[in-house]
């Protein structure tokens, strides 16, 4: 996976610009995640729900990412991110 902030991949030359690509969610807090999350910061260990959330948000060769957060209520936030999908050579 590459993931940019710039316009172009250092190195790598854009072959095709595929288009805008944006993702966002919702997220509140979950207080057995949490929980489990703390637990295994105390005892050490992989936090496999943690991993599985961010694992569904990865993308493939976007440039010029951005995001944005906002609060929607206490315990309650949303995060944006935006960038465009290019193939590289």
């Amino acid at each position: 996976m590459i993931v940019s902030t710039t316009e172009n991949v250092p190195g790598r030359a854009t072959v095709a610009i595929l288009g805008l690509v944006t993702g966002n969610i919702v997220q509140a807090k979950h207080i057995g995640r949490d929980i489990q999350a703390g637990l295994r910061g105390i005892v050490g260990g992989k936090v496999g729900s943690y991993t599985e959330m961010l694992s569904e948000a990865r993308a493939d060769a976007v440039v010029n990412v951005r995001y944005s957060t906002s609060a929607i209520s206490d315990g309650m936030s949303e995060v944006l991110a935006y960038g465009t999908a290019v193939k590289l050579r």
